[in-house]
């Protein structure tokens, strides 16, 4: 067996953070803090939860699940997919990929573009090169410690920790009172906040990556594969909670001085603005381009490799290729139009991955009622797609009044009541079924 050592341990560690890490993560922190001002803290204790403590935990259980096909077949073969596929084609090609190179150009060179005319090229040229070295670097997933953990992953911290000092040194003057929102249910409204991430969603794909580097470096057991990539989870989460800790900091800090911001873009971009003047605005453009570039090549890794399993006829190399192509297309040509479908198709999807990974946590408590799988994941999944159907304007008869009385509905949660009764129907015909087996 071999050896593996702190450094080992801490670089596959940043590596998976890397893969987490993206523009999202840089936002909302600092959004909380602004918006929750005196009562940051209270309202990060509720973001850690779902912004950290879930991912984790989603790594965790897919990794001791024995993979996210093992884990999503306790529901049904054919649900599991059904479901990675959808899933894949959401958090991959259909939105967050592309949403790489358009977000990190619109804060890295837009702000600096005077000719508005010919922006479209100058975002063209941006997302070719872009996407071009994302594919390159996703040529060798199993190398990304080499790329992300080594060498990208420890300057975008240092420019991070860069702001946080400079916000800490100079300051931008005191918090402000919390706005309504966070008034009362401060905790409860962090862990919303957190829950908009859904990081949980790239969880249950990134621990295979995490693996094949893990093997890279000469682990070949898999009960050590697995015992490492659970201790490069738990070293990824705790570097989520500092940097995030960091983030909601800087945003507290600007409460008081830059009131009103309408996001966590408008939150850093005044405070790195106040701290080092225009300069401050190339900064930010560096650590969001690093943070979208770790991203992509993150999920053109994973997309790659669970196209190449599904059609093997296309070589993983293939797959990347075609990944990179059509997100550039999209990141240059229908971004928008793509949200409007996929972003309600990733708040559908959603609720079945936490499902699925607090049954796979509960699983050794569970397993004699393999029923509570299909019958929760039944419920949860209708009640998601009426709750999506209703934001998105579409309203089924009865359906609509029925799912606005359920517990949690305004904040999105309308879900959990009916995805607990599925899980009683699963105990209960687990109970019958024993029952009659013992007559």
């Amino acid at each position: 067996m071999r050896t593996f050592h702190l450094k080992d341990k801490l670089l596959i560690g940043i590596t998976l953070f890397s893969m987490f890490f993206g523009a999202g993560n840089l936002i909302f922190p600092p959004f909380l803090g602004a918006q929750a001002g005196t009562g940051t803290w209270v309202a990060f204790a509720g973001f850690a939860v779902s912004a950290v403590c879930l991912p984790i935990l989603g790594v965790l259980a897919v990794t001791k699940s024995g993979g996210l096909e093992n884990l999503t077949s306790r529901v049904h073969p054919k649900f599991s997919f059904i479901y990675i596929l959808i899933l894949y084609l959401a958090i991959g090609p259909c939105l967050a990929i592309p949403r790489t190179a358009s977000t990190s150009f619109s804060i890295a060179v837009q702000p600096f573009w005077e000719n508005g005319e010919s922006i479209w090229a100058a975002q063209l040229a941006y997302s070719l090169i872009f996407f071009v070295l994302a594919a390159v670097i996703a040529m060798h997933p199993e190398k990304l410690t080499e790329y992300l953990g080594k060498r990208l992953t420890p300057i975008l911290l240092t420019l991070i920790a860069v702001v946080f000092i400079a916000t800490l040194v100079r300051g931008a003057g005191t918090a402000a009172e919390p706005e309504s929102l966070y008034q009362d249910m401060a905790a409860a409204q962090g862990f919303l906040d957190g829950y908009q991430t859904m990081d949980t969603l790239a969880a249950l794909n990134f621990g295979m990556i995490v693996a094949m580097n893990i093997r890279e470096k000469g682990v070949t057991e898999e009960k050590q594969v697995v015992k490492e990539t659970i201790s490069a989870g738990w070293i990824a989460g705790l570097v989520l909670l500092i940097v995030y800790s960091l983030l909601a900091f800087i945003g507290r800090s600007s409460s008081g001085r830059f009131p009103g911001a309408a996001n966590g873009t408008e939150t850093l971009t005044d405070m790195v603005q106040f701290l080092f003047g225009r300069t401050g605005m190339i900064l930010l453009g560096v650590i969001f381009v690093i943070a979208c570039f770790n991203t992509c090549v993150g999920l053109l890794c994973c997309c790659g490799k669970y196209f190449t399993s599904v059609f093997p006829k296309i070589s993983y190399r293939g797959w990347v290729y075609i990944f990179a192509v059509i997100s550039m297309l999209i990141a240059n040509l229908g971004l928008d139009e793509i949200l409007k479908f996929s972003v309600p198709v990733l708040n559908a999807i959603y609720p079945l991955a936490i499902l699925l990974i607090i049954l796979a946590c509960l699983h050794k408590y569970i397993a004699g009622y393999p029923g509570i799988y299909p019958w929760s994941a039944l419920f949860c999944g209708i009640s998601s797609v009426l709750l999506v159907l209703g934001t998105e304007g579409i309203s089924i008869p009865f359906a609509a009044g029925f799912m606005e009385k359920m517990p949690g509905f305004e904040a999105g949660l309308g879900w959990l009541l009916p995805t607990a009764v599925g899980a009683g129907i699963g105990i209960l015909t687990g109970r019958l079924r024993k029952a009659s087996e013992k007559k």
